[in-house]
């Protein structure tokens, strides 16, 4: 028998009793306090934020509060297992952390996509890469040990860019792509247009283009051997960043690789029924986490319409997961894995790999323990009829 993740919390019971206490918050609030006063406030404003008034991005997390657990008794939940099998890979528990495009630089050395695939190693929990690091995807891959990984690719307008980033993630072992179909353009998000601050046209996190070969030469950088690209390749990749796909690209996106293939931002039940006819391996449920267009549903409250056309495919989700309850509650509402998004930015930002290590563990010793206490010994035993709407 594998040790529970609610074991974790005896980890900390008896370090208390040599008078040791945790030095990396317990709650969320505190999480996120703490990392606004380590970050810089033009990355804190960027990961923090969210499109307009924000309101969408609020009510992301809000709306967990509208669903409860229902607790079951005498059913001999000493023994729990969280793993799924997604795409013929075994993960150790549902969840995953979700692609953040600045996570290098929520990092104090500014390699965040480094410690972020180290703390997949270290968990079992995968990382799902985005385009935007600053290392390339083949050094992040390095790091990520027997933990599977995914890779998130921005389709840019130039197909050949495009197919080279595809291959290059195939060769370097990643287990799928997820293609975000949401953030062609950048969302009005108005903490980031109040400083002028968008990271990449600084020349951060392109580090997956300027190793490109494809994009080297178009872009004109045959010469450039590191650093921060000239002024003039970032104006280049501002004009080739994003495509607004259609269900004609579909076609050639699933015929550039055997990975599965992953759609991101679905949240609307006929998007997920067609996208089956399109041979598609996944269906990704999300708004962006309330970045790219405010004035929308809960992602969650979007979730069961997407699992019920999704058939068998699996259905990943993220959008307002701010702990293991959220957890459980997606979970239950049909998602087969769930994205962690701004926790771990903010793990990293307080304590780098451990910082990761200890907000991801903290979130399944909180699931782990609920399914304990209220009787749902497996993953299967999360249903929609375990839950009721809390009025």
């Amino acid at each position: 028998m594998t040790t529970p993740f609610g074991a974790y919390q005896y980890e900390i019971y008896f370090q208390g009793l040599t008078g040791v206490l945790p030095k990396l918050p317990m709650s969320y609030p505190e999480l996120e306090a703490r990392a606004q006063q380590a970050l810089p406030p033009s990355v804190w404003s960027y990961v923090a934020g969210g499109a307009g008034d924000e309101r969408t991005q609020d009510v992301n997390a809000t709306a967990f509060a509208n669903w409860g657990l229902m607790p079951r008794m005498l059913v001999g939940a000493t023994e729990r297992d969280l793993s799924v099998e997604l795409w013929g890979k075994r993960w150790p528990a549902p969840i995953f952390m979700a692609p953040i495009g600045v996570i290098a630089l929520c990092a104090q050395d500014g390699h965040g996509d480094l410690a972020t695939a180290r703390a997949a190693a270290a968990t079992g929990v995968p990382m799902c890469a985005s385009t935007l690091v600053a290392d390339p995807m083949e050094d992040v891959a390095a790091e990520f040990g027997g933990t599977p990984g995914l890779y998130q690719l921005y389709c840019p307008t130039d197909r050949e860019i495009a197919e080279s980033l595809v291959h290059r993630a195939e060769a370097a072992g990643y287990a799928g792509i997820v293609v975000t179909l949401d953030t062609w353009i950048p969302g009005w998000r108005p903490r980031d247009l109040a400083t002028s601050n968008f990271p990449q046209l600084r020349g951060h996190c392109l580090a997956n283009y300027t190793s490109d070969p494809v994009f080297r030469q178009k872009a004109g950088l045959a010469e450039f051997s590191g650093g921060m690209p000239p002024s003039a390749a970032v104006m280049f990749w501002a004009s080739v960043f994003g495509k607004s796909l259609t269900w004609d690209d579909l076609t050639w996106l699933r015929s550039l690789t055997k990975l599965p293939l992953i759609l991101k931002g679905i949240c609307h039940p006929e998007d997920a029924r067609r996208a089956i006819d399109y041979g598609v391996d996944g269906i990704y449920c999300s708004n962006h986490g309330g970045r790219q267009a405010n004035g929308g549903l809960p992602a969650i409250d979007c979730l069961p319409g997407v699992v019920a056309a999704s058939g068998d495919l699996p259905v990943l989700f993220d959008s307002g997961i701010r702990s293991g309850a959220d957890i459980i509650k997606a979970l239950a509402l049909g998602a087969s894995a769930v994205g962690i998004g701004r926790p771990y930015a903010y793990g990293l930002a307080l304590g780098g790999v451990d910082g990761i290590v200890h907000v991801l563990r903290s979130l399944l010793a909180e699931a782990d323990l609920i399914m304990a206490v209220d009787g749902y010994p497996t993953l299967a035993d999360l249903t929609p009829d375990a839950l009721r709407r809390v009025t």
